[in-house]
């Protein structure tokens, strides 16, 4: 699933890059409505063209680090928010499935009812069964739910730190451009002897560009952060909620 995401994300990089130098090829050639000026005011400037006039003026180097940063992230974060979509399970259904199975069949009935159900608690729920069926008691039952559910929430955090790192990174190079932007006007000031705005403003431009670019793709990915966090936090209630009351259907199947 990682490696299709960084496929369709490089694919993506690849079409934009293809789409930038299809709008040169049409803006190098001239026109006559181009040296028309209109009494409304100057031509729109398209979207992607304005986007990459500004990623040229904030410097390739840094700007293209912030948009790898923005890419990587993005995917992980969509990587996420499929393997947490495809963990939830109905678990009110699930129970019930297994409290009929466990009346009707046994515990050999409600192992398979558990293995042929998706999902964290559903693997929980059978590694439950497996040593139900091996003559283990219901209190070491309980302490293989505990272990497994630890291990299922701990799969679910998976790669977060990785966002967290990009989320950091991203403002880190735009901070970092800045300051190689202010160096940059003051080399200029120092050669010309001069401190005009003209001499200023180049130096300037990049810094606030970097800067910019850096605190946008962190914001994007705090976003899809938080909203994945809230996820991992939802199904982590709904497992141990889950698991109280399978061993209460236990106990009470066994009574």
């Amino acid at each position: 699933m990682k490696k299709f995401f960084m496929f369709l994300a490089v694919m993506g990089v690849m079409a934009f890059s293809a789409q930038n130098v299809a709008a040169q090829d049409q803006a190098a050639e001239p026109t006559a409505t181009e040296s028309v000026q209109t009494l409304d005011g100057p031509e729109e400037v398209p979207m992607h063209q304005a986007l990459k006039t500004k990623f040229i003026e904030g410097g390739a180097g840094f700007m293209a680090l912030v948009i790898a940063c923005l890419i990587l992230g993005l995917a992980l974060c969509i990587e996420r928010i499929l393997y947490l979509a495809f963990s939830k399970t109905n678990t009110k259904k699930l129970l019930a499935k297994i409290e009929a199975a466990l009346q009707n069949g046994g515990v050999k009935e409600a192992t398979d009812v558990c293995r042929n159900t998706r999902g964290p608690v559903a693997s929980i729920f059978t590694q439950a069964f497996l040593r139900l069926a091996d003559g283990q008691s219901l209190e070491e039952v309980e302490k293989s739910v505990v272990s497994y559910g630890g291990v299922a929430a701990s799969q679910m955090e998976q790669n977060l730190s990785w966002i967290s790192l990009f989320i950091a990174i991203a403002p880190s190079l735009g901070f970092l451009g800045t300051v190689i932007g202010m160096i940059q006007a003051f080399d200029a000031i120092m050669v010309a002897g001069d401190m005009s705005p003209a001499v200023v403003a180049g130096g300037m431009k990049v810094a606030l560009i970097t800067t910019v670019g850096g605190l946008i793709v962190a914001v994007i990915l705090q976003i899809f952060y938080n909203y994945i966090l809230s996820q991992v936090e939802s199904l982590t209630i709904e497992m141990e909620d889950a698991s109280i009351s399978l061993m209460d259907i236990l106990v009470k199947n066994q009574k």
